[in-house]
């Protein structure tokens, strides 16, 4: 998109907006209605390039009219073989960068996507609301809570379409899931309970510690966080064991998961308290600064919800390595990515309620979430997992974990934005940016 149909297009939503022409997203977040035409190109960038931000890329990329032009990553490698399956694939060989503001400060440039590290989310996001580029970002929103709370003030103070991938709320078989809990057919829903059982979760065996290989700029992977020698365990692939970079299986499945149980359960506030007990109990001999059994309890209005992790376990309740599970008084609801049964509760003569079929997934939720992104930007279509979404998921996971660390139960003040019970735990809310890298500000 030109820079001047760029700005005529935001100017254009402005004037609509200042005249009540907007639209409204969950959570009261307005975003332009549809500012593009169907054949408008979309041109996006790719902010960490491994894993999972590849992947959104390339389910972005399906979508019509979307080209991408810039792929920036701190690993000359990783650079350089995505470039290759990109020109494979028979699109033109991209731009290649390792410092993101040269990305931002691209003009062309309609949205990014954020596949860093956990620790490296809020930096790009907020500023990248303030260069006008809509955003795509990894799950938990961020590594902390004083981080997710400055990018959602962002957010709210420039109205980006900001999606976070949280691709669940995209799946149908997952809002049918849903609807069924929301039904009542289940009766009084009193627990809900979530379980995540992997085997990384038990971390790598420690090795020594070495130079970062060639054509890495370690410094600028470690950015925000605090200086500390190279090490393959806190780096690519493994680098969420470690709490300065990410916040083990609590918040990498905790958010999908607990985010089914706040959206069935229409729950828009925080927890009004939260307690957590575990350990590295099975472990001790890993790289792993993580517990690798952990049990939260979430203290909510008018039901429980209990989550736990075993790492190095691959199996949990129903066979399923992990899950949620909805238990009222007339059945139990327990879903994952690939179905959702209901198993019904006996009464004194008979099943208090009628079998369900079992509803199986299409596995289509990351294609689907990739395609209401650019259905936000394009047309306006309200995000399935906006900025909203992503903080309170992510608030939940954090919360679990700060619990953990401090080893007291917290009760989180969402007015103040503070844990008023526990001066401990209030002191891990934001974390202290290694210099030159400046917390940010949402004034």
């Amino acid at each position: 998109m030109s820079t001047n149909r760029r700005g005529f297009l935001k100017s254009t939503a402005t004037t609509m907006a200042g005249i009540g022409i907007t639209q409204s997203m969950p959570g009261s977040l307005l975003v332009y209605p549809g500012v593009l035409n169907a054949g408008d190109r979309i041109v996006v960038a790719l902010i960490g390039s491994r894993n999972m931000g590849w992947y959104n890329l390339t389910d972005l990329l399906q979508q019509p009219n979307v080209v991408c032009k810039t792929l920036c990553d701190v690993d000359d490698s990783v650079l350089a073989e995505k470039a290759g399956e990109l020109v494979k694939q028979g699109l033109n060989k991209p731009q290649l960068e390792k410092d993101y503001r040269k990305v931002l400060d691209d003009k062309d440039i309609d949205a990014v996507i954020i596949g860093t590290p956990d620790h490296w989310h809020c930096l790009p996001t907020v500023e990248a609301c303030a260069a006008g580029k809509h955003v795509y970002v990894e799950k938990p929103l961020a590594n902390s809570i004083g981080e997710i709370n400055v990018m959602l003030d962002v957010a709210r103070k420039y109205k980006n379409i900001v999606q976070v991938g949280q691709q669940q709320r995209s799946g149908a078989h997952w809002k049918t899931a849903i609807e069924f809990v929301q039904s009542g057919k289940l009766g009084t829903i009193r627990q809900v309970k979530y379980w995540a059982n992997f085997n990384y979760g038990a971390g790598n065996m420690p090795v020594p510690d070495s130079d970062p290989p060639v054509g890495v700029d370690y410094d600028r992977w470690l950015g925000p966080a605090p200086k500390r020698t190279f090490n393959k365990n806190r780096f690519h692939g493994s680098w969420r064991m470690f709490r300065d970079y990410g916040g083990g299986l609590m918040s990498d499945w905790g958010v999908h998961l607990i985010d089914m149980g706040l959206w069935a359960m229409n729950v828009k506030t925080g927890p009004k308290s939260v307690f957590s007990l575990g350990g590295n109990f099975a472990n001790q001999d890993r790289a792993l600064e993580m517990p690798d059994t952990l049990t939260v309890g979430y203290e909510m209005d008018g039901f429980n919800m209990i989550w736990e992790h075993n790492g190095g376990v691959q199996h949990g309740p129903y066979d399923q390595l992990y899950g949620v599970k909805f238990i009222g008084t007339n059945g139990t609801l327990v879903a994952d990515r690939a179905r959702w049964r209901v198993f019904p509760e006996w009464g004194e003569e008979d099943y208090r309620m009628e079998s369900v079929e079992e509803h199986l997934s299409d596995e289509k939720s990351h294609i689907n979430h990739c395609a209401n992104f650019i259905g936000a930007i394009r047309h306006g279509d309200t995000l399935n997992a906006d900025i909203e979404i992503g903080h309170r998921a992510a608030l939940y996971a954090h919360l679990g974990n700060i619990s953990f660390w401090a080893d007291e139960r917290v009760e989180y003040d969402e007015g103040t934005r503070s844990i008023p019970n526990s001066k401990k735990a209030d002191a891990l809310i934001t974390p202290t940016y290694r210099l030159p890298w400046i917390f940010p500000s949402s004034s």
